[in-house]
């Protein structure tokens, strides 16, 4: 008789421990915030940010003006490339509804959707209607996995961080002001949930030495909007002859 009690009650000792070990939930829908307090970022999750790191403050609706990079030291070759760039080239009808990658998406201004689970997780971002998938499962890269806007990600927990190391990003830019990525981009970012879970905290770090002699870092914060939904993007090319008509310039 001891015997079989002694199993029921090794369980109820080690209902504590599980609950304890369990991952936060990030299910749910995610608005931007465009005015965060500088001062509700937590301290140790920037310093678990790579040493070096420049952190810019780009997030939400807020960008660089031209020859900007927020402390970023680009190559001499990228420094040229971006002396040369012309916003009036980005508003041409074959650019216009081009989607830029994760890099500079992920901290734009628009909401996204979190749909979790063990083995997957998948972000469903409103701007430019992209659809990222985080695997959880250990799966390496695949040899012959494409280079896309959203890449490749695979995430773990750390503790109750979720972290995400991204790879295969497809070119593109990195603060939409001539600031440009190669494919050969890493990105790793930390997600924590506020202690009331009414607020998602975030990290960025990337480094591509092609482009940029410092590697760089955002802080990114969202609020929980219960009951809200992503809408559709809905790009419409068009929108680049009419901002021709309006400033003058050509197709």
């Amino acid at each position: 008789m001891r015997r079989l009690l002694l199993a029921p009650l090794a369980l109820l000792m080690a209902v504590p421990a599980l609950a304890q070990d369990a991952v936060p939930d990030f299910t749910g829908f995610w608005g931007p915030d465009f005015n965060a307090d500088t001062t509700i970022r937590i301290p140790d999750m920037i310093e678990a940010i790579p040493d070096g790191a420049v952190m810019i403050e780009d997030v939400g609706a807020a960008e660089f003006p031209r020859g900007e990079f927020g402390g970023l030291v680009l190559t001499p070759s990228m420094a040229e490339h971006a002396a040369n760039w012309d916003a009036s080239q980005e508003m041409t009808i074959n650019r216009v509804c081009l989607p830029p990658s994760i890099v500079y998406a992920v901290q734009g201004p628009f909401p996204f959707e979190v749909y979790q689970t063990d083995e997957l997780i998948v972000f469903r971002y409103e701007y430019f209607d992209q659809d990222r998938l985080i695997f959880m499962d250990g799966r390496p890269v695949p040899e012959n996995a494409p280079h896309t806007k959203m890449g490749f990600s695979r995430g773990h927990w750390e503790g109750q961080d979720l972290v995400i190391e991204t790879t295969n990003i497809a070119a593109s830019t990195i603060t939409n002001n001539g600031l440009d990525h190669t494919d050969e981009i890493v990105m790793v970012e930390r997600y924590r949930l506020a202690e009331d879970g009414a607020r998602l905290h975030a990290t960025q770090w990337f480094s591509d030495h092609n482009v940029l002699e410092t590697d760089g870092s955002r802080y990114i914060t969202w609020t929980k909007r219960p009951g809200q939904y992503v809408y559709p993007y809905e790009c419409d090319p068009s929108f680049a002859l009419e901002y021709g008509q309006i400033s003058g310039g050509g197709q």
